[in-house]
């Protein structure tokens, strides 16, 4: 008698523990939020409730109540995928091992753009503002008080340009704030070091003229062979005192009023952002550079180059007299017209 029930104990044990090393019912990847104040129970609820559990109810009752490592759940959004099995689920939300979500804040775009990217990522919380990025600078640009401090910030009159582009993850109900915290921070950790591996006798002031010099640069091309170039190219430019002339910036000093198509009339009419009426470099960045940019900006290709018009199929024809710039604008741009 104590054979045959020693004999049924060991086995319940052993089909309640397989059931729960099965494989769920998870036929595609999918999303799984467990809230705050869940515990093991109310998980396996709604995992039956979505038909993900197909072992007997009592199997799995018994399982969590005896055998299960760790029914202690952490509140989170989870990715389930095909072959988990019941212990490996409760494993990874014992764990914490929350999914992880991307946002790609992309380079040659304006801080106004990134926003609106911001507020269409749904698993981010809503929190910030175009007016109210300055504050977001402000805290996190002193993250690490051991450091110097980057007394060049002062130069900033905004907020464009004082974040690096890249792909940032994040879990669910992450503030957007901290997205540009971290993408602030990015910034200031890559361009100082950057700086102090740039090239001897830029006509750089600072690290901000940088920032402004990169922007240009990203806003100019997408072709990455030809950002050095054209770094180049500006650099010479502002060594020999003459104007950038570079429509981008005419654009930016338009504001919301362009409408796609830039005139003569925009490139007279003088703005603080207009290159063709002012030397030197625009008051402060005009888009956001990545990593790529600002390298570029900090070690520009040696050229004799001074001018360059795009061939309309993204890349540019340079050129370092003005008779040869004429003749590429002829060939690439009056003509195509």
């Amino acid at each position: 008698m104590l054979a045959l029930v020693v004999g049924a104990i060991t086995f319940g044990v052993l089909y309640v523990n397989g059931q729960a090393s099965s494989p769920m019912s998870i036929s595609q990847p999918q999303l799984y939020t467990v809230e705050k104040g869940s515990n093991g129970y109310k998980v396996v609820r709604e995992l039956r409730a979505r038909e993900l559990i197909d072992s007997p109810e009592l199997a799995t009752k018994l399982w969590l109540k005896f055998f299960a490592a760790n029914t202690h759940v952490k509140s989170g959004t989870y990715r389930l995928t095909p072959g988990l099995s019941l212990r490996e689920v409760f494993g990874i939300l014992s764990r914490g091992e929350e999914h992880y979500f991307a946002v790609s804040l992309v380079e040659g775009l304006t801080l106004k753009e990134w926003l609106v990217t911001l507020k269409a990522k749904t698993e981010l919380i809503n929190d910030v503002s175009l007016d109210q990025v300055e504050e977001t600078i402000n805290i996190t640009s002193s993250v690490n008080e051991e450091k110097a401090p980057m007394l060049w910030l002062n130069e900033a009159s905004s907020a464009e340009g004082l974040f690096l582009a890249d792909t940032y993850f994040f879990t669910a109900n992450t503030a957007a704030s901290s997205i540009l915290k971290r993408a602030h921070k990015a910034m200031l950790d890559y361009v100082e070091t950057q700086w102090q591996q740039r090239q001897e006798d830029l006509p750089l002031n600072s690290p901000y003229d940088a920032l402004i010099l990169a922007s240009i640069i990203e806003k100019e091309t997408a072709v990455s062979a030809e950002r050095t170039k054209i770094a180049g190219v500006f650099v010479n430019r502002l060594r020999k005192n003459m104007r950038l002339q570079t429509d981008p910036t005419v654009i930016y000093g338009i504001g919301d009023t362009y409408d796609g198509n830039i005139t003569r009339k925009h490139l007279r009419t003088p703005t603080p952002y207009n290159t063709y009426t002012i030397k030197g470099l625009p008051p402060t960045p005009i888009a956001m550079a990545g990593k790529d940019a600002i390298w570029a900006a900090l070690n520009p290709m040696e050229t004799d180059a001074l001018y360059f018009v795009a061939r309309g199929d993204g890349s540019h024809e340079f050129s370092s007299s003005l008779a040869a710039h004429n003749a590429a604008v002829r060939k690439y741009q009056l003509n195509r017209k």
